[in-house]
């Protein structure tokens, strides 16, 4: 039985033995498989180097150590992850750097108004290393993560304010972070071979400055039940966070983090998976590993940032593989939405959609040079699902 066998048949046996078999199809989707997308293929590069479908569009918006068309800011090297925040005349696309605070780190956002013309930029974050993901919060704001061994999470605001450190959501190696206003609890991610995933539930929702730092635990295979513990020691210091709870179950490289619907989804790249946690029926399992895709080679590998829209779709960017955002839909199925050419010494980072839904922010780390200096933010445009 080769691996790619194997691991079909231990999801499959893990499934049935966390719930009953009568119910295991209702309740557990199987990981999504290889399908034409819903836009149709790729088309030939454009004049920026990008494949998208037909009826897509791809514009430059910003590129490292060069001015902001239309303002005075010099864009931050390593554009990482994203999002875009409405401001009520337009929106702000806000990105993390992911470079030392020496060379600048922190993070940026760029204006845009109603009609998606840049009107402003400026630095919202400085001081910080290695700025990689984060998340947007229901108020409004950029929480802002530090991919370091006893990084940091800082608050910064995007629609005007100063960026407040918040020790109590934990000093560990962070990824990204998803805020879930039904249980009112922020989720975290964790950059390590042997990485968690926690949960951060605020003593007072709207304020992370106190509460309590929760571990998820669960057994060993791909799909069961879980529960969460509460970590004793927030700052991780003598003992890492992820060291502190017997029963936490290991992730391999935690990435991308995005919630809706009463689901958490987040991504390891150390294994190219994409987890799904139904958090009202207290279950989690696959919706994506690439050992298990059949027929066909995997589209998605170097699974990274994770983004969704309102009709239900993943989208999930690549950090190397074929450069890639790759598509999942509610219906399982996964495809290339789009992929930049001749940047393979590069990743693509922080993708996120306007409120409308009919843009995608994205960056390309490195861009065409194979160093920070040299990341390029774009946007795509055209007839997104909603």
């Amino acid at each position: 039985m080769d691996r790619r066998t194997m691991l079909r048949a231990t999801v499959v046996s893990a499934g049935a033995m966390a719930l009953p078999f009568t119910a295991w199809s209702a309740a557990y989707g199987a990981p999504a498989q290889n399908a034409t997308g819903p836009y149709g293929p790729l088309q030939s590069a454009d004049a920026r180097g990008i494949q998208l479908p037909a009826g897509f569009t791809s514009t430059v918006v910003a590129r490292s150590r060069q001015v902001v068309s239309g303002t005075s800011y010099v864009w931050h090297d390593a554009p990482d992850g994203g999002a875009v925040i409405p401001n009520g005349t337009g929106w702000v696309y806000v990105s993390n750097s992911e470079v030392s605070s020496s060379s600048g780190g922190g993070a940026s956002r760029i204006l845009f108004n109603s009609a998606g013309a840049v009107v402003g930029a400026s630095r919202i974050l400085s001081g910080t290393n290695q700025n990689c993901a984060g998340g947007r919060t229901p108020w409004n704001t950029w929480l802002s993560c530090e991919e370091v061994s006893l990084g940091r999470v800082f608050e910064t605001y995007p629609l005007g304010g100063t960026a407040v450190f918040r020790p109590a959501m934990g000093r560990f190696k962070h990824e990204a972070a998803a805020a879930d206003p039904v249980r009112r609890v922020v989720y975290l991610t964790e950059d390590e071979t042997d990485g968690k995933f926690y949960r951060f539930v605020p003593s007072t929702w709207g304020d992370l400055s106190t509460g309590t730092l929760q571990v998820f635990r669960a057994g060993s295979g791909t799909s069961g039940t879980f529960t969460w513990a509460t970590v004793p020691d927030p700052d991780g210091s003598p003992t890492a966070t992820r060291y502190q709870v017997s029963g936490a179950k290991s992730f391999n490289g935690g990435e991308g983090c995005h919630y809706a619907d009463d689901t958490v989804w987040f991504t390891t790249k150390g294994d190219n998976r994409v987890w799904q946690v139904n958090l009202a029926a207290g279950t989690y399992e696959l919706a994506y590993d690439d050992n298990l895709v059949s027929p066909g080679t995997a589209p998605l590998s170097g699974v990274d940032n994770i983004t969704g829209t309102t009709a239900g779709d993943l989208y999930v960017a690549e950090d190397g593989g074929s450069m890639d955002i790759c598509l999942i839909t509610p219906d399982d199925k996964v495809s290339p939405f789009l992929r930049i050419t001749g940047q393979s010494g590069s990743e693509i980072t922080g993708p996120a959609f306007t409120p409308a839904g009919d843009r995608l922010y994205f960056s390309s780390q490195r861009g065409t040079s194979g160093s920070s200096s040299g990341g390029i933010t774009y946007c795509v445009t055209g007839p997104f699902r909603r």
